[in-house]
């Protein structure tokens, strides 16, 4: 029985997540597994009208679950930042998410926006570090207000979260068993404490795992070479900042924020699966949202629970439905509704 706890969120995000639900139903019944899901409330309208979002207790609760499928954050009426930090931060630092995992895959070239380039051209994975770095939060004003005033963030990093990361994506890239090339993504070339660090525990875990080749690439490279040869990643490892940045660049090249998914990652506690394009409120309940991401980020939420099958024919559902059917992967302009494009994916089962 898997447990499964369900955090709909904010502006669309419930209407994807009842697609993702709606698919996983199909799945279970189809693959016979059992499953059970307990909703949690975590959205800005419950923040307005409660102030409150994740606490220590809803943290808890959390752990005792398998897997957490988590729809949107971001509400308009909440100040950026706010929801972000105390839903989507809090639950990736205290679950101790270590990874964000970011498959990029083309689907049907129709959608990509790079000229030439076939589904064979774009499979690859991004492996982002997800609890270190700038993102700590660490730093300080000085004389804040003033003409003297002085901004510092601090990019934290250590040898156990540096090293972590990487051997996962080591594991990942020979698991994975394609073309076993892992890419180092950084900027030693400026950012010389933290990317010494990186590149040297780099290097020094590459001796252990002789089948993998391993390159570099500083950052603006990699955003370079995204849109000119994306066939030469296979899977590429980076920090929390530039993961955040690259990992965008790469859902556009795969056909748009409508089909992105990620996983919140950790090996061996409670992982948080996700699709990336945000609340997107200005669509919400209109019924004309994508929500294939989400139904993406079910199917990597199977594979994280160990149903191959069933993850495997959620997205042949979805590699059919986009190659066949779809006008667009854009809000309003699929040629379905929202509903609709659930249902056609549990058709295609």
């Amino acid at each position: 029985m898997h447990k499964i706890a369900v955090i709909p969120g904010d502006g669309t995000g419930p209407e994807v997540v009842n697609e993702g639900l709606k698919v996983l139903e199909a799945a279970g019944k189809k693959f016979n597994f059992k499953y059970e899901t307990k909703t949690f409330d975590f959205s800005g309208e419950r923040y307005l009208k409660t102030g409150k979002l994740v606490e220590d207790a809803d943290v808890e609760a959390l752990k005792k679950y398998n897997a957490i499928f988590l729809g949107a954050v971001g509400h308009p009426d909440v100040k950026p930042g706010i929801l972000e930090t105390n839903v989507l931060l809090k639950l990736r630092f205290a679950l101790d998410q270590y990874i964000n995992l970011r498959p990029v895959k083309l689907y049907n070239s129709n959608y990509c926006p790079l000229k030439d380039k076939k589904p064979e051209d774009i499979d690859f994975v991004v492996v982002r570090e997800n609890s270190e770095g700038l993102y700590k939060g660490m730093g300080e004003f000085q004389n804040k207000g003033t003409k003297e005033e002085v901004a510092i963030q601090i990019s934290y990093n250590t040898r156990k979260g540096v090293e972590r990361c990487l051997r996962y994506a080591f594991e990942f890239t020979r698991k994975r068993n394609k073309r076993k090339k892992l890419t180092l993504c950084g900027k030693t070339n400026v950012l010389t404490y933290a990317w010494d660090l990186w590149e040297r525990t780099f290097k020094e875990l590459a001796e252990e795992y002789p089948d993998v080749t391993t390159d570099y690439a500083h950052v603006d490279a990699t955003t370079m070479w995204f849109v000119k040869n994306p066939e030469w990643f296979d899977v590429i490892v980076t920090d929390n900042m530039f993961g955040d940045i690259i990992t965008d660049l790469g859902a556009m090249i795969q056909g748009g924020m409508g089909i992105a998914a990620g996983g919140n990652i950790n090996p061996s506690g409670v992982s948080m699966f996700e699709p990336i394009g945000g609340s997107a409120p200005k669509y919400t309940g209109q019924n004309v949202i994508n929500p294939l991401a989400a139904i993406c980020a079910v199917g990597m939420m199977l594979d994280n629970l160990g149903e191959e099958k069933a993850a495997k024919a959620v997205e042949d559902a979805v590699i059919k439905l986009v190659s066949s059917k779809l006008k667009s992967l854009a809000a309003g302009k699929m040629g379905y509704s929202t509903t609709q494009v659930g249902d056609l994916v549990v058709e295609n089962l």
